[in-house]
């Protein structure tokens, strides 16, 4: 729990440092989803946020919640994926290693992998044609191989 603390005060900083570089006001309703983000794991998208908040009894708009995502987004805090479908996904990333994703087209699962050659190979990438790069982005699509995939048709 300290660790999660800790981490939600580094965020608040430098999001208090980006509002202020940017001259935005520092609302308390873009704290406190700051913080929700932080506190909850995996990936979300906007619309299950302001539920989960409002369900909370946090008083924050459907548009401050979508506001301060983009926000966050441009300050690197928060990292926006499209996944192949029309509805965005989120996950914090601040603090977090770089990772990649397997997507269930079935169910729509998403499953997150490290693995140490995807590094490797970008390293190479970089260093053979002379590239600055600053992120990635990995996703491998398919069908769970698993029991409890949410929508399998069974035979």
């Amino acid at each position: 729990m300290k660790d999660t603390q800790k981490i939600i005060e580094e965020v608040n900083k430098i999001f208090v440092a980006y509002l202020e570089k940017k001259e935005l006001r520092k609302t308390p309703e873009r704290f406190a989803i700051l913080e929700e983000i932080y506190t909850r794991g995996g990936h979300f998208n906007a619309e299950n946020l302001y539920i989960d908040m409002t369900n909370k009894n946090y008083r924050v708009s459907r548009a401050t919640v979508y506001n301060t995502l983009e926000l966050l987004v441009e300050c690197d805090l928060v990292t926006k994926h499209q996944f192949g479908q029309n509805l965005a996904q989120y996950e914090k990333s601040y603090g977090y290693k770089q990772h990649d994703h397997l997507i269930c087209t079935t169910c729509h699962k998403v499953i997150e992998f490290c693995d140490p050659r995807v590094q490797n190979i970008q390293s190479m990438i970089s260093e053979l044609l002379k590239f600055n790069i600053l992120h990635h982005s990995l996703v491998f699509y398919g069908e769970c191989q698993r029991d409890n995939c949410e929508n399998k048709v069974t035979a």
